[in-house]
């Protein structure tokens, strides 16, 4: 392993670590740097799904006491069998439609295009949704139902089109809904656990046959980075949002998505020639 190389996986680890759970799709933004810096291939395949998992490891961890309380308490504590239920019922219309769909989005809309008007077009729709009335009947995630579980998992399916945000699309979803900033926020990070550890081991199984003993040590460096900075970016994000609302990654959103067609349409930039 050079340098440039293990430079390249702790870069696209900070990325991925900063942006996986943050409105501003982790996805396209790995896209983005990954064309830029020039780290392709089977390889890249391999890595975005390790390295994901670091990210899943940060909210385990920060959230740690709260999935040890449902677990001790699935067996006898409505509020911990309710959770769970909202969980499942929320995670399932991504897996079928994931299933059915994947290889095609992966296919034709993996690009930084298809990225950068996702972006845009999910920064507006955030702003809106950030100044229309809010009528709360949630507060928390203990209080949610299952049909507000239902209508944010069927959100969450939009994430598969790259800028999209899965992040971006239960939160948002989560206020348009009726709950409450807080508790939007928390159960966009409770459904990426079995979301992305179930995606992650769909595609791992998948492509098993590109796992390398060579690229380990990259691996590593991704997923360790990743580990860190999603840790930051969850841990800033909570703190945030109790005082904040969502509109500034709207306007990032805006803004960079803007950018990026402007290097397309300008030639600034040859994106067709970057991502080949």
């Amino acid at each position: 392993m050079d340098l440039w190389t293990a430079t390249q996986a702790a870069i696209l680890g900070v990325v991925e670590g900063l942006t996986e759970f943050l409105p501003i799709s982790s996805t396209g933004h790995q896209i983005i740097v990954a064309d830029l810096i020039g780290f392709g291939g089977e390889r890249a395949m391999v890595f975005n799904i390790i390295i994901q998992l670091g990210a899943i490891l940060a909210v385990v961890w920060e959230f740690r006491r709260k999935i040890l309380d449902v677990v001790v308490g699935l067996p006898s504590q409505p509020s911990a069998q309710k959770f769970t239920v909202n969980l499942i019922i929320a995670v399932l219309p991504a897996v079928v439609l994931g299933v059915l769909f994947a290889d095609l989005i992966h296919e034709y809309l993996f690009n930084p295009i298809t990225v950068a008007t996702a972006l845009v077009i999910g920064g507006l729709i955030m702003l809106w949704a950030e100044r229309r009335q809010h009528t709360v009947h949630a507060d928390t995630v203990d209080e949610m139902t299952w049909v507000d579980a239902f209508k944010i998992g069927c959100a969450q399916c939009l994430a598969m089109i790259p800028g999209t945000s899965r992040s971006g699309a239960t939160i948002i979803s989560g206020l348009v809904f009726g709950m409450s900033r807080k508790a939007a926020t928390e159960f966009s990070f409770f459904l990426a656990m079995p979301t992305m550890v179930g995606a992650a081991l769909y595609s791992g199984y998948k492509y098993r046959h590109m796992f390398q003993h060579d690229d380990l040590p990259v691996i590593a460096i991704g997923f360790v980075v990743s580990f860190i900075f999603a840790m930051i970016a969850v841990r800033g994000l909570l703190k945030f949002i109790a005082s904040h609302s969502y509109a500034l990654f709207a306007w990032y959103r805006i803004v960079f998505g803007l950018l990026i067609l402007a290097t397309w349409k300008f030639g600034w930039i040859n994106w067709a020639a970057v991502t080949a």
